[in-house]
């Protein structure tokens, strides 16, 4: 097939799905036997995945990304997401281009990096298009974040600079789904507006043929159609970019195999990152994965996680401020098992000097693991594996700036490497690895939750032998593509995708006044 078109799925608010949306429509095309990729040309995300960069080497882009290229058939791929944003404080952020990090920003400069941004954005995009039937692009955000407008290439920009028709999602669980999928079009200037080609309406409970009066009214203001109402899903909660959005527990466990449940607490750091390092966990049954801010359910846990983090000193020194550093201490002198991923690992340790990202030196850890921990300006960035409990086959992605500087030999390895050498920290019920994603290693992650249930005194619980992770995210991925073939018009659908801009489309609100209404009045 001839290259065709692409499709930049916008949304009304952050979290109204369009990075699901996106995996769905590329899901679906795929089934169709079209060539499709992902595309979001600027994400900001502390939950990253590993992708292969034209040179070979791994690099970093959001983990919704890395979704979407599996629901294409690919592998992940710097050039699907190349400029990515890893918030490391409010008021900056790391900059990794075409997975690279390449420095920070805050808020001053990144006006003036922009311009080289965008043209990294749409040369990548260019070039994509060459290569594929199809490119599926996500936005960010809101498009009509009209304080952001100017030199945006991620919304609008990128609409009008590849051309591109655009779909805007709006999520009807918030309340006044109308109001925001018609003020977003009302909001842009006229040549933005001729880019918007339809809407789609997202987590509606009940009745859809409840909405056709207020369907056929959008329709009559906007000449926009809604091609279609996608229904609450619950068991949409894998591979979450924002951490933020699961709620409290993560997903819906079933119920345990054997007499007693595993209760799993995983800390919300406020810098949390690649906090989709427990999902694996919460698709065994009988495991309840929590994630909490509160002392009290670290001490109702049988295993507690500290996840990773993008600012270790800074997420420790929370910790301490909030109880729950105590808390985490507190079961680990029980004996209850502990578990420290990358950041969380760091904090573990007996000592962390940290030049490099927060600058504070030599700060105390929490001393449950007899390992130091030092930052360099390198990150260590790329897929890893080995062998554990035995000779257990384990595999996983490291990025981190810190590592292993000294050890007492009192610690034993997490894992090892095929070369002999090791990885990570255990210290009887207390486990640390620089390593993410190696609970989606099925025979690891059962022995591991044998392990914890037998160190927590859980001895009715039992793992589930047949549970495939990787069937999981497939079943998620064919899910979303079942929601799109099942609830919109994919007809009207794929016409947008191979025609493109619309030909000509009324503007609506200021837009379409003789004399644009000034938006500041002096």
């Amino acid at each position: 097939m001839a290259a065709v078109s692409g499709l930049l799925v916008a949304g009304t608010t952050s979290d109204a799905g369009k990075s699901v949306v996106t995996a769905g429509i590329c899901r679906w095309l795929r089934r169709r036997g079209v060539r499709v990729a992902p595309f979001k040309a600027q994400n900001m995300s502390n939950n990253s995945a590993i992708a292969i960069s034209p040179d070979g080497r791994g690099g970093e882009i959001g983990r919704a990304q890395a979704l979407q290229a599996a629901a294409c058939g690919l592998a992940p791929d710097v050039r699907f997401n190349p400029v990515l944003l890893k918030p490391g404080s409010d008021q900056s952020s790391q900059v990794i281009v075409l997975g690279e990090a390449v420095g920070n920003i805050d808020a001053a400069n990144f006006h003036d990096l922009k311009p080289r941004l965008a043209g990294t954005a749409f040369d990548t995009l260019a070039a994509l298009r060459r290569e594929v039937d199809v490119v599926i692009c996500e936005g960010a955000g809101s498009p009509t974040e009209i304080n952001l407008r100017e030199g945006d290439f991620v919304n609008m920009g990128l609409a009008r600079a590849a051309n591109l028709p655009v779909i805007v999602v709006g999520d009807i669980d918030r309340g006044g789904v109308f109001a925001a999928l018609f003020g977003t079009l009302a909001l842009l200037d006229a040549e933005d507006q001729r880019h918007i080609a339809g809407f789609l309406i997202n987590k509606f409970r009940g009745d859809a043929g409840l909405l056709d009066p207020a369907l056929k009214k959008l329709y009559a203001l906007t000449r926009r159609p809604v091609l279609g109402v996608l229904p609450w899903q619950v068991d949409l909660w894998l591979d979450a970019e924002d951490a933020l959005a699961y709620g409290q527990v993560l997903g819906r466990p079933d119920p345990p195999v054997g007499a007693q449940w595993l209760r799993v607490a995983v800390v919300r750091l406020p810098r949390i990152s690649n906090a989709t390092d427990a999902e694996a966990l919460a698709t065994e049954p009988g495991v309840r994965v929590r994630l909490t801010v509160e002392p009290a359910e670290i001490d109702d846990a049988d295993l507690v996680i500290l996840p990773g983090s993008k600012s270790t000193v800074d997420d420790l020194a929370w910790l301490r401020e909030t109880g729950l550093a105590e808390a985490v201490q507190r079961h680990a002198n029980r004996g209850k098992p502990v578990l420290g991923i990358c950041g969380g690992f760091q904090m573990l340790a007996e000592r962390i000097h940290d030049q490099v990202e927060s600058r504070a030196g030599t700060v105390a850890g929490l001393g449950l693991l007899p390992v130091e921990i030092t930052f360099r300006p390198e990150k260590v960035v790329g897929h890893s594996g080995g062998t554990a409990f035995g000779s257990l086959p384990v595999s996983g992605y490291e990025i981190h700036h810190g590592y292993v500087s000294a050890a007492r030999a009192t610690r034993q390895p997490f894992l090892y490497y095929p070369d002999g050498t090791v990885e990570g920290a255990v210290l009887g019920h207390v486990f640390g690895t620089h390593l993410h994603g190696t609970f989606e290693s099925d025979d690891f992650r059962r022995a591991f939750l044998t392990r914890v249930a037998g160190l927590a005194g859980r001895h009715g619980f039992t793992v589930a032998t047949n549970n495939r992770f990787g069937a999981a995210r497939e079943r998620t991925l064919d899910l979303l593509a079942d929601l799109i073939e099942e609830h919109v018009d994919t007809t009207e659908l794929w016409r947008i995708i191979v025609e493109g801009v619309p030909g000509s489309q009324p503007a609506v609100g200021p837009a379409a006044l003789p004399t644009r209404t000034p938006w500041v009045s002096r």
